[in-house]
């Protein structure tokens, strides 16, 4: 029997009215004959609201007792859909991350899903049950909750797509697919009606808020068949892929990621292994590192500076801090006035002068660029905060035709 997973995000579950929206998407589904596991995220506003109440009692509260907190969120959602599900006469459950079979790493707030046992699951749906899923949960060695982090929903369901061997998994979202860029902040951006799971995980990386890059490059490594697809409107969505049709489009996206603030080192001793120390250590503290540019040494000194997401930024500090010690004194200057733009596309691998239009995009534009960071498939470029949507619309004016 064909096996279809769902994920709806808190938007798609906000309220009353939506959450039977939902049932009616699930329960149709398992009318057409399949077996369906449903993913949920906490409803609307719900994590931010739980956070709020955690910073009321303490600002810097432990991260494992935050887990604890936030997974009531999803709990919340699960039990209202089986609620409505059940209501509509169909047989289901609902299940935590726990109850669903989810065992992952210790690291709390940002756990790894480590194996799923999917034994409950199974029994479950061999009664021909809709089962319901907390995302963005599970529970380590020791029995205590965890969380996924940011996305997390999305890699839950991705993750159990993978385990059962789901024939299809789909994220349903309030858009109705993904777009060359956000139609809300860019005028002429198009939907796709497939993209690959290279540009695709690119995008989510550089601030595409479709999808969360850990799904897509799990989908990409366990060959998921993924689609997004709109929970509000019934049209079809994006198909996620490995080849796709259009991968001659020079470009398919263009993304923006205010999440970000540049570290600048400055007056580092100008010699080998200064920059392996450095990074070494933000790594060992599992901070991410994205934008890197490194200045050309001068009367025996030299500057670094980079890019980490905002949440890291305090612990980022505290590891510089921290590596004096070791490497000598700098000073350390910080910069949240940023945003990073990227134009993402299998098809400027052999197109040369890519580099060279978006950039002149930009001049044309009155852009100035701090920082540059390339890969085979993207260009981005750090620009002052203020100017992200008016660098969107320049870039997706030059390409997106």
């Amino acid at each position: 029997m064909k096996l279809i997973v769902q994920k709806f995000g808190g938007s798609s579950v906000a309220n009353a009215e939506r959450i039977w929206n939902v049932a009616r998407i699930v329960t149709d589904t398992y009318k057409n004959g399949a077996n369906v596991v449903v993913v949920v995220s906490a409803q609307g506003d719900t994590t931010d609201d739980l956070i709020a109440k955690a910073h009321e009692i303490d600002p810097n509260p432990s991260k494992r007792e935050m887990d604890m907190l936030l997974s009531t969120g999803e709990q919340i959602s699960i039990s209202l859909l089986a609620m409505a599900i059940s209501k509509l006469g169909y047989p289901v459950i609902s299940l935590t991350g726990r109850q669903a079979g989810f065992l992952t790493d210790s690291n709390h707030s940002k756990a790894r899903i480590k194996k799923i046992d999917t034994e409950r699951l199974e029994k479950e749906l061999d009664q021909r049950k809709i089962v319901v899923v907390a995302g963005f949960q599970g529970i380590n060695r020791y029995d205590d909750i965890t969380t996924l982090g940011r996305g997390g929903s999305d890699t839950s369901a991705v993750a159990l797509a993978a385990e059962l061997k789901a024939d299809l998994c789909q994220i349903y979202t309030d858009v109705d697919g993904v777009y060359t860029a956000d139609p809300r902040l860019v005028k002429n951006a198009k939907k796709l009606e497939e993209i690959s799971f290279d540009e695709m995980l690119e995008l989510a990386s550089c601030g595409a808020q479709v999808l969360h890059n850990r799904s897509v490059e799990m989908a990409k490594k366990y060959n998921v068949n993924l689609e997004v697809i709109s929970s509000l409107e019934d049209k079809p969505g994006t198909k996620i892929k490995e080849v796709t049709k259009m991968e001659k489009l020079l470009i398919k996206g263009v993304a923006k990621d205010d999440d970000i603030v540049r570290i600048s080192v400055i007056g580092l001793p100008d010699k080998p292994g200064i920059a392996f120390k450095i990074f070494s250590l933000l790594a060992a503290k599992k901070i991410n590192v994205d934008i890197i540019l490194q200045s050309v040494g001068r009367t025996g000194t030299k500057d670094i500076s980079f890019t980490v997401p905002v949440d890291s930024k305090d612990a980022a500090l505290e590891v510089l801090e921290e590596a004096k010690d070791t490497l000598g004194e700098y000073t350390v200057e910080t910069d949240t006035d940023v945003t990073k733009v990227s134009i993402v596309g299998a098809g400027m691998q052999s197109n040369p002068g890519v580099a060279a239009k978006m950039f002149e995009a930009l001049y044309e534009a009155d852009i100035n660029i701090a920082m540059i960071s390339t890969s085979e498939i993207k260009i981005s470029v750090l620009i002052k905060k203020d100017l992200g949507i008016k660098a969107m619309n320049a870039l997706s004016d030059a390409f997106i035709k």
